[in-house]
């Protein structure tokens, strides 16, 4: 039986390097720059080895080696600083030369240079392995909760009163883009609350976020916490007319927060909390979260169920009081788990009024438009391109949103006239580029079927020797090895340190994508793939189209991420 080899994988190479040298720590570097990736892939820094290696033979002075670094003072110009280098074993080179294992790429040289100790691969092998798999998410080398993990999402901007601003959509989208790279790592996930509310329903699906629309808080389940906050020793009832002229109405009782916190000894709540006035509409909401987390427990142990507030910054203060009342009404072990993911600002430059998430959208919508127009002419006024127009609006809001990492501040000139549908920093940049890829296998098809070109061979049939363009190899090594990495460390949701802040790496994804069109795009404007139909250039067209045909897939993988369609034309 023909046995299946494993995908390679960075993570996979990185801990096989590391284990030639014999030591625990990470000592290598995987190159990215296409300069240096001229000459090597990964790089032992030579401080690094001289560190790990202190009193050993590495670290040793040899006299009379050069470098160039910053000249002595008084130096004459132009003359190399003599500097003290390191001699790595010759049984470590040797080892690192002969790496093998599963998922591992093959060392075609190990060097020593001024730099520390280089390593290239065998690039011909490396283009084979890659290619033959599909770019999905691949192994998980790295912790990751494990396929019965649950995670309940929780966004209270959803609850807010009123339309939906830019400031409530971060949260949502962040969410929304957490689910997908959550579920394609094999992880049940839960969306909390449901929406209720016509309008902001429309605006999510405008966004195209899919969120639950149906389904409330059971009435037992909310007189469950009644009954607990009637046992509660840190609760007190609100009688009428003490004086508290502002007290809503549906106010059941006041909860002194401030001395659980304190008799708990709790980190990390704000201590300003006090005293919590608690109402039908608080204890609904909790209710919704209890039922959500007992059906992601449902046939599993409690501990397995995770929840993470999704919040703005504006919001952590009422989402650490929601917080401290679950955990004083339903003690139970998964309210310990709960934790807190936290959005940095969105500033909106010179607005004229306040401005609703819709009118964020509808103006995003408009000005796709006219830039599509401005290049595209009369074509982008057809019906055809109402659904391009759209979902360039969306990625564009999306890469907005999301390509900042979540604690820092979001700025958006709403006042632009200028977007465009190729700036490099733009999700509109990104679709341009995955149809691109599109409008190239769809004309290398439509060849295909009027005889110009024979139909594209299986991997195994090519020579990937052809491959020596630089952008080629900076495809495959900068993107296409590390992607599964990048779906992962983006799905990781790490438990907090200290405290109940969680750092999450949900920008991953957008800058990831948005540095391979980057490099895609300097990749198709010099490299012309699609050649004179003569046969002996047919190997290095098919060797490339196989290499971009894994491009566009891994486009497609990661645009799923963020719900946006590939487009077939823009």
């Amino acid at each position: 039986m023909e046995t299946v080899e494993e995908r390679p994988g960075l993570a996979a190479t990185l801990q096989a390097l590391n284990v030639a040298l014999g030591r625990p720590a990470s000592l290598w570097v995987k190159e990215s720059s296409a300069r240096n990736l001229r000459h090597r892939d990964f790089l032992a820094p030579r401080a690094a080895l001289g560190a790990a290696y202190a009193g050993g033979q590495v670290g040793k002075p040899r006299e009379g080696r050069r470098a160039v670094g910053r000249p002595r003072r008084g130096a004459r110009p132009g003359r190399a600083l003599t500097v003290r280098s390191s001699q790595v074993p010759s049984d470590v080179i040797a080892a690192v030369t002969a790496l093998e294992g599963p998922g591992v790429l093959a060392v075609r040289c190990c060097r020593q240079t001024g730099a520390g100790l280089e390593v290239q691969l065998r690039r011909c092998e490396a283009f084979r392995r890659l290619l033959g798999h599909a770019p999905g998410p691949g192994p998980a080398p790295a912790p990751l909760p494990s396929p019965e993990t649950a995670v309940v999402l929780h966004c209270p901007a959803l609850r807010c009163p009123g339309s939906l601003t830019p400031r409530h959509l971060r949260p949502v989208l962040l969410a929304d883009h957490l689910v997908q790279l959550l579920r394609a790592r094999g992880v049940s996930t839960f969306l909390v609350p449901t929406v209720t509310d016509k309008r902001s329903r429309e605006v999510l699906q405008q966004l195209r976020v899919e969120w639950p629309s149906s389904g409330t808080a059971s009435p037992e389940t909310v007189s469950a916490l009644k009954r607990a906050l009637s046992r509660c020793p840190y609760a007190t009832r609100c009688e009428r007319g003490s004086g508290v002229a502002s007290q809503p109405e549906d106010v059941i009782c006041q909860v002194h927060l401030k001395s659980f916190v304190e008799q708990q000894g709790l980190e990390g709540y704000d201590p300003n909390l006090g005293v919590l006035l608690v109402t039908e509409e608080k204890l609904r909401s909790l209710a919704e979260l209890q039922q959500a987390v007992l059906q992601g427990t449902a046939g599993c142990q409690e501990s397995c169920c995770s929840v993470v507030h999704v919040v703005s910054c504006e919001e952590e203060f009422q989402q650490q009081q929601m917080d401290l009342l679950w955990r004083i009404l339903d003690p139970g072990a998964h309210v310990d788990l709960q934790k807190h993911l936290v959005c940095g600002p969105v500033k909106v430059t010179k607005p004229a009024s306040p401005i609703t998430a819709d009118q964020y959208f509808q103006l995003r919508k408009r000005q796709m438009y006219d830039a599509s127009v401005m290049k595209y002419g009369e074509l982008a006024q057809d019906e055809a391109w109402t659904e391009v127009i759209d979902i360039l609006a969306v990625a564009a809001i999306r890469f907005e949103m999301l390509s900042t990492a979540h604690r820092s501040q979001i700025t958006l000139d709403l006042e632009d006239s200028s977007i465009s549908t190729k700036g490099t920093k733009s999700g509109a940049f990104v679709m341009y580029n995955c149809a691109r890829l599109a409008t190239l296998f769809d004309t290398y098809q439509r060849a295909v079927e009027r005889g110009t070109y024979p139909p594209l061979p299986p991997a195994s049939e090519l020579n990937f020797s052809c491959l020596r363009e630089e952008g080629e190899w900076l495809l495959l090594f900068s993107y296409l090895l590390p992607f599964p990495e990048v779906l992962q460390q983006a799905a990781w949701l790490p438990p907090p340190s200290k405290g109940l802040r969680i750092t999450a790496n949900t920008e991953a994804v957008c800058k990831f994508l948005i540095q391979l069109s980057m490099d895609f795009s300097s990749y198709y404007n010099r490299v012309h793939i699609l050649g004179e139909p003569f046969p002996h250039l047919f190997d290095q067209m098919f060797a490339r189209l196989h290499l971009l045909g894994a491009v566009r897939d891994m486009f497609h993988s990661a645009l799923a991420t963020l719900h946006l369609p590939p487009l077939s034309q823009i």
